[in-house]
């Protein structure tokens, strides 16, 4: 089987057009490859945490990591939905991704929860960015989906803010 026979077998029909499958997945699997790469980092926190404030923060850490990753399948599934495809690997991840990984043997607590305040106030910003261009095609499925996701990642963001301002 050609691969054009083979992709015609993973685009579901849509009535958001033939080119919705593609454009939802060039929105989107960037925001996946952020998600996995965020929640990835806001592990890494989570297990080398140090400090007097180390159960809140290793608690706080651990539920936005949590609350990071339950965005991932169904995001990825909508793309599905509408006919594209969506992250293969740790490479295609890493090709998409713009959150930085950190490998930093050590990292204190003040800088983990402002390196997490930005990556996610600059999440929320491009999420947004791809609310509007999924709303040009009349996507709405999608961009409630990203509203959603918006307004958790701006809590994230809050949440951040205000504990590393106790440091």
């Amino acid at each position: 089987m050609d691969l054009l026979a083979q992709y015609k077998q993973l685009n579901t029909p849509s009535d958001l057009g033939d080119d919705a499958g593609q454009q939802v997945a060039e929105a989107i699997n960037p925001i996946i490859a952020d998600a996995l790469a965020l929640y990835v980092k806001t592990k890494n926190y989570h297990w080398h945490l140090a400090g007097k404030h180390f159960r809140d923060y290793h608690l706080l850490f651990d539920e936005q990591a949590a609350e990071i990753l339950a965005t991932v399948d169904p995001l990825a599934e909508r793309v599905r939905k509408v006919g594209g495809t969506t992250i293969r690997s740790i490479a295609h991840i890493a090709d998409l991704q713009k959150v930085k990984d950190d490998d930093k043997d050590f990292v204190e607590a003040r800088e983990m929860l402002l390196d997490l305040m930005n990556e996610n106030k600059e999440m929320a910003a491009r999420m947004r960015a791809a609310r509007a261009a999924l709303s040009e095609i009349n996507d709405v499925a999608t961009t409630s989906l990203l509203e959603e996701y918006i307004d958790q990642t701006e809590e994230r963001t809050w949440f951040l803010f205000e504990t590393s301002r106790e440091v």
